[in-house]
């Protein structure tokens, strides 16, 4: 990721919106979204090569971003978990402070703590995964 390429916002509006908000106020809006943390993850989209941009809800793990790839429960992963799939190297906004990181799946190990603490910010994940037959992934975000 070079800081002259160009980001690709997510083409949902109310998702276009919040990032917009947060990238222009260094996170003072946005950063709290319907009471919960969120960041921005940029991923290298895994056909076009462009860099694609989404706003996320987040916890954290001892030096590591926790994120639920949900997408509501929908039968198929996130976009954004995919194109991390094909190159893991990230980078997230946390209010005014942007991170490169390389994203991984949740051990199975770490995975029943992350999901709890995950859940507790967001309860709908537990409805979200009844919806699905697929795992919903856990993704934890390493600090380069």
């Amino acid at each position: 990721m070079t800081q002259r390429e160009e980001v690709f916002d997510s083409p949902t509006g109310w998702v276009a919106d919040h990032i917009r908000d947060y990238v222009e106020t260094d996170g003072k809006k946005g950063h709290l979204w319907r009471g919960v943390p969120t960041l921005l993850l940029t991923t290298r989209g895994r056909r076009t090569g462009k860099l694609r941009r989404s706003a996320l809800i987040y916890g954290r793990s001892i030096d590591a971003f926790v994120l639920v790839a949900s997408k509501g429960g929908a039968r198929h992963h996130p976009l954004w978990y995919l194109n991390l799939e094909a190159n893991p190297d990230v980078e997230i906004q946390v209010g005014p402070d942007v991170i490169k990181g390389r994203a991984r799946d949740a051990t199975d190990a770490e995975r029943p703590e992350m999901w709890k603490t995950m859940t507790g910010l967001w309860p709908d994940y537990d409805d979200y995964q009844t919806r699905t037959s697929r795992r919903i992934p856990v993704v934890v975000i390493e600090p380069d």
